[in-house]
Order: structure tokens, then C-alpha cells, then sequence
């Protein structure tokens, strides 16, 4: 591989390449940048100065010395990530790799507003610190993640069906009052399906996530980068109109929307008129999990409606993995979309598609939180940035 663009020759540059493993070496860094050897240390000396590279052992030597490697240090800092579904919340402190620190659960409801959630939200944080030995300076960023469409590029949510109080609130500037870092916010699906695909797809090019719980949303996974479309409405299947819907009224708003007939919570509230208490797609999650009769019945016929959905979602993205997660998958939901979705889809769009259940279970969206708050806090633009700031 040839000398690459000048543009592309700063500290910054330097670490992503080592962060993401394209160059182990101060050799490979050269070869890959065409920077000369005392350039690139004067570029590498404050990032080694500020614990974000480390020198950890050598390299098998072909002979000489061996080559030192370098080491994105993913202790050096942590960061702290939330993932708010309707009426529960997880947060986790990690490292920058990702590994847990610290971890805590429990009920927390969306509809009680942004307030009260957020400031519940960042004393679990405070408590998560504190039982990792960790302080606020080691901080690098905050990632949470909503139930909700979400404006990315300010953090906002916007016109979420299911979350009122919450419409262009604004998060980041709510934690930030407690936490001097950058927080990034973003849809549920979007971080739940970063953080599988990075885990368990990372050679998957085209990686499709639905997840079904109280709603219904999915994430795209493009090339390793979350596709949001244009002010982050992709995914949005739940708002499709489906036919044969009838009058049912959907939260937000409109009629006959999937998620208005095919969600654990349309499921929960079919249930509940047939007698069988339910409330979430967590209640529904229990009475499958315990062969709740009509429970196996209303999910296996959601199922398909999600499939018929899905087949146009295939046949559009042509996706390598089409993953079902949230409180549906692994139950009778996912034979109803397989059922519907290979037989209504040209075989040609789904040769080559795997169609699975999620594999991180609860930790998927604090995962890809935790991802995407790294890829920024440590973008080589960000990392440019705070050079400069600390060498004034």
C-alpha cells in the first residue's frame, strides 16, 4: 500500500490507525502514512504523553531489533452508557474497550418525562463510578440510548411516539449539567445493531437489526456505520401502514401502523382483552416464555406482519444478516416472520441472507453506545482538537 494522503498524516490519524488495528507498529505507521521517522515520533510524543498510546513488548523480529508495539490503551479512560426502554433502564461504566466496570438495572418509566428520568439516570451514574474506583476526570463520554427516533447530530428526540415530555428535549445539555463530557444520544435500534454487528458480524457489509419489544424500530448497519438517513428517520418500520390493519390506532397517532398490530405492546393490549393481564412487550416475553396459549397464537400471527414488512426491507437493502432482537426474539414471533418472509421474497434477495436472534441480549444497545461514544471521543479530528487545546 502506497503513501496515503497528507491530509491524513496528524496524531489524530496515527491513533485511529492504531486504535483500529490497521497499524501495530511505528514501521507500519511510516509505511502506511509515508511520514519520515522523526516527524512521526514528534506526532506519536503527545499521544504517548497523554496515556491514549502505550509501548506494550515487540513484534516477532525477522532480524535486528524487534519492532516496538503500540497500544491504544483502553484503560486510560471509560465511559458510562445508559439504554432507556419504556418502563426499564440498564447502564453500565465501561472501559474504552468496552469491558464492564460496573452495571446497573432496574424500572425506570419513559412516560414520567425527562426530568425525573435523567436525573434518576445520572445518580446511577454517580453510582457507578463510585463502585468502580473510578472518577469523573477519567471520564471520557457519555452514549444513551432512547426508544425513539433521534435527530443525531443534536441529540434530539424527535416526535417520539412513546416517550412524552420527550419531543426535542434536550439530553445532552440535561447530563452534561452533572458531567463535563460529551453524551451522545441515539435511537435504540441504531446502537442495539452496531453493538451486534461489531460483536458478532463485523465482515457483514449490510446488517439489518429489528428490535421488538413494547414498539417496533430497526437499525442499518452500513459498512460499519449506522445509517440514519437524513435527520435519522431510517428504520422507522413501525410507522409503516400495513394492510388488513383495520382501525387500530397507533401511538403515534395514525391508523394502521405495524407497531399499532404486530408490537409487544399490541400484543400486550390484545391480551389484555382476551383476559390475560399485560401490560409490555416484557409481560408478553413472560406468558410465551411460560406457553401462554393465546400469547403463541398473537405472536406467531405479529410475526408475519413483520415478515411481509421485512420482505420489502430485504429486497431494498439486500442485507448479509437479518437479526430479530428485544423481547420477541427467540419465541414463536420469529417463525411467523420466517414464515411469511421467504415465501412472499424473490429468492435472489435472500440467498445469501441469515436471518438470526440477538446475541447480546440486554448489553447490545450499551455496547454500541459505548462504540460509537470511543469512534467520537476518539475520531482523529477530536483527537486534533484536544492536542491543540493542551498545547496552548
Amino acid at each position: 500500500m502506497g503513501p496515503i494522503r497528507a491530509d491524513l498524516t496528524t496524531s489524530g490519524y496515527l491513533l485511529e490507525l492504531v486504535r483500529t488495528g490497521r497499524a501495530l507498529t511505528r514501521g507500519e505507521l511510516q509505511e502506511l502514512t509515508g511520514l519520515s521517522r522523526s516527524t512521526l515520533g514528534q506526532r506519536l510524543d503527545g499521544l504517548l504523553k497523554n496515556g491514549w498510546l502505550v509501548e506494550a513488548g515487540s513484534t516477532a523480529s525477522t532480524g535486528g531489533r524487534p519492532p516496538v508495539v503500540l497500544r491504544f490503551d483502553e484503560q486510560h479512560a471509560c465511559v458510562l452508557t445508559a439504554d432507556l426502554d419504556t418502563r426499564h433502564a440498564r447502564a453500565a461504566l465501561m472501559d474504552l474497550g468496552g469491558a464492564v466496570l460496573a452495571e446497573q438495572s432496574g424500572d425506570l418509566v419513559i412516560a414520567d418525562g425527562p426530568g425525573v428520568v435523567l436525573d434518576t439516570l445520572a445518580d446511577w451514574f454517580d453510582a457507578l463510578l463510585a463502585a468502580a474506583g473510578r472518577s469523573a476526570a477519567e471520564l471520557a463520554g457519555i452514549g444513551v440510548s432512547v426508544p425513539g427516533p433521534v435527530e443525531f447530530d443534536t441529540g434530539l428526540v424527535i416526535r417520539p411516539p412513546i416517550m412524552p415530555g420527550w419531543d426535542e428535549y434536550p439530553i445532552r445539555d440535561h447530563l452534561r449539567r452533572r458531567f463535563d463530557v460529551p453524551v451522545l444520544v441515539d435511537n435504540d435500534a441504531n446502537a442495539m445493531a452496531l453493538g451486534e454487528q461489531a460483536a458478532e458480524y463485523p465482515d457483514c457489509p449490510a446488517f439489518v437489526l429489528v428490535k421488538v419489544s413494547t414498539g417496533i424500530g430497526s437499525g442499518v448497519v452500513i459498512d460499519g456505520q449506522v445509517f440514519r438517513g437524513i435527520d435519522g428517520g431510517a428504520g422507522d418500520i413501525g410507522h409503516i401502514r400495513v394492510r388488513d390493519a383495520g382501525d387500530a390506532k397507533c401511538q403515534c397517532g395514525s391508523i394502521g401502523c405495524l407497531a399499532a398490530v404486530a408490537s409487544g405492546g399490541a400484543i400486550a393490549a390484545a391480551l389484555t382483552e382476551l383476559g390475560v393481564a399485560a401490560r409490555s412487550g416484557a409481560d408478553v416475553r413472560a406468558l410465551l416464555q411460560a406457553g401462554q396459549p393465546d400469547a403463541l397464537r398473537l405472536a406467531r400471527e405479529a410475526g408475519r406482519r413483520v415478515g411481509e414488512v421485512l420482505a420489502t426491507v430485504v429486497s431494498v437493502l439486500n442485507p448479509g444478516v437479518l437479526m430479530i432482537a428485544g423481547d420477541l426474539a427467540h419465541t414463536d414471533f420469529v417463525a411467523g416472520v420466517n414464515e411469511v418472509l421467504y415465501q412472499v421474497t424473490l429468492p435472489r434477495a435472500t440467498r445469501h441472507l441469515g436471518v438470526t436472534t440477538g446475541r447480546l441480549a440486554d448489553h447490545a444497545a450499551l455496547d454500541g453506545m459505548a462504540r460509537l461514544v470511543v469512534n467520537e471521543v476518539f475520531s482523529s479530528t477530536a483527537v486534533d482538537a484536544r492536542l491543540a487545546t493542551l498545547q496552548r
